[in-house]
């Protein structure tokens, strides 16, 4: 592949990094794309072999920038492996607030399986670096650290998804997060010690 080739590959990604940004996941057409890159309709096609290898293109570049904000809030969260889960916990809600088309799209397996790119190795270092911490930390009942942090990640994206869609909102009656993240961790870690 030129160079020529590798950069209108890039303004594809862009283009459809832009729209799901702005529009949500429903924009993501391979028409929609081209239109929003300046190329013909057919273009994306010689450069991703299928509509789902684009998707899985732009889903990457979500993970990368998820994993990019995790790093920073570990980095700024001190030694305690608890409350490097609580940072990290909070930039995932954070990112699905600020981000909600791409955060759907990262998480839409029914829209990106058979891509070939390889979303799995993209995506399992960020679980694996909750499932180290959640070991490092005593969780109730001696629960497999794997199970603990699949449990904790299912409740932050179950979180995540209920506050995008303002069902959270109804149950609760407020916005504020923090004090669901706080019972989130406590129920899957047990109490914070004193």
């Amino acid at each position: 592949m030129n160079d020529q080739d590798t950069g209108l590959r890039a303004r594809l990604v862009a283009a459809g990094v832009h729209l799901v940004t702005d529009q949500g996941v429903h924009a993501l057409s391979l028409r929609e794309i081209a239109r929003h890159a300046g190329v013909s309709h057919g273009a994306p096609r010689r450069y991703f072999a299928t509509h789902v290898e684009l998707l899985s293109a732009i889903a990457r570049h979500g993970f990368d920038e998820l994993a990019a904000a995790l790093a920073a809030a570990d980095d700024t969260a001190g030694t305690d492996p608890r409350d490097r889960l609580a940072a990290l916990a909070r930039r995932y809600l954070d990112y699905a607030a600020d981000r909600p088309g791409m955060f759907e799209l990262m998480f839409r397996h029914d829209l990106l399986e058979g891509s070939g790119i390889g979303l799995r190795q993209t995506s399992l270092p960020l679980f694996e670096t909750f499932a180290r911490l959640v070991a490092q930390v005593r969780t109730p009942s001696g629960e497999h650290p794997a199970a603990v942090a699949g449990a904790l990640w299912a409740n932050l994206h179950g979180l995540a998804q209920l506050r995008a869609w303002g069902s959270l909102r109804l149950a609760t009656g407020g916005d504020d997060i923090e004090p669901l993240l706080h019972a989130a961790l406590a129920a899957h870690l047990g109490p914070a010690a004193r």
